[in-house]
């Protein structure tokens, strides 16, 4: 009788992909944003809509590259890391350009890019562990901080009625920044929770307990 043989295991697509593509068009993106943003301190009108459409895009290729990915089975490891970090170059860009030329106060801006990093930065650690997956509240954190950073973004000043369009630049950023602080803390939570409940914390609650039986069968 012949023992089963496992499934052949699916190869990775090749990295070399559209979705892919998009991900690095978004990150050469970023320093032009930034520069658009930033030209003659923030206060040419033209300078401002070309970088709101910089913006635009960036954000569009967001939504587009990861239904692509998973759409087309198009996931790779080289997305899974370049995405993400697309993502925070961008509203990092956005958030220190627009605080540079005093639209945005610093503390929203180091109250949000700690915790979008520092979220980052936890997700690679307890990768081990698990992957955290995005859920509702980390997509809506995002549509908040792309709305916001968006209405900034373009020149309200220029626009009919500009008191309208603070309002709702205000309206949607105070949103996005309590709704990035409260994911924050769930995030944490999740972390900490998956670093004691994965197989690989039960194989290390396995082993201690091992060794630690081992130990007393040699005291007796």
């Amino acid at each position: 009788m012949t023992e089963p043989t496992a499934a052949p295991t699916a190869p990775e697509p090749s990295a070399w992909n559209i979705a892919n593509a998009l991900t690095v068009l978004r990150l050469f993106l970023v320093p032009v944003f930034g520069w658009l943003l930033l030209a003659d301190g923030g206060q040419n009108v033209a300078f401002r809509w070309w970088a709101f459409g910089a913006f635009f895009v960036a954000m569009l290729t967001d939504r587009i590259d990861g239904d692509l990915a998973r759409s087309r089975g198009l996931v790779t490891n080289f997305g899974k890391v370049a995405d993400p970090i697309a993502d925070k170059a961008l509203v990092t860009m956005a958030l220190i350009a627009l605080s540079i030329i005093h639209e945005v106060p610093w503390w929203i801006t180091v109250v949000i890019l700690g915790r979008e990093w520092t979220i980052t930065a936890m997700r690679f650690f307890v990768i081990r562990h698990g992957v955290m997956a995005a859920g509702r509240g980390g997509k809506l954190k995002t549509l908040l901080q792309a709305l916001g950073l968006g209405f900034f973004v373009w020149p309200r000043w220029s626009l009919p009625m500009p008191g309208f369009w603070d309002a709702l630049a205000w309206g949607f950023l105070l949103a996005a920044l309590v709704v990035t602080v409260a994911t924050g803390i769930d995030y944490v939570v999740q972390a900490m929770r998956l670093r004691q409940t994965s197989p690989r914390a039960a194989m290390k609650r396995a082993a201690q307990e091992a060794r630690r039986v081992a130990r007393e069968r040699g005291h007796q």
